[in-house]
């Protein structure tokens, strides 16, 4: 699985990475998370930071930030 999570490493960009790392581990998977700063890529998926693809699909983007369990759910667990 791969999760990126994009952002241009704002405070909200880094507890989101947080968030997935805490999401993943709970889940007990195998992911490969990366953390996507440049903005040419970024908006490739979406206009909104931070944002979560999984599996090269947008599954989350903008504010409010999802709770840990949301995330879960969003990753496949």
């Amino acid at each position: 699985m791969q999760i990126k999570v994009l952002g241009p490493g704002c405070p909200n960009c880094e507890e989101m990475t947080r968030r997935v790392k805490q999401a993943v581990d709970e889940l007990g998977i195998e992911a490969e998370i990366e953390k996507v700063t440049d903005m040419a890529e970024i908006m490739k998926h979406t206009m909104s930071t931070p944002g979560l693809v999984v599996d090269g699909k947008l599954v989350h983007a903008g504010k409010p930030l999802p709770p840990v369990e949301k995330i879960k759910s969003m990753i496949g667990g």
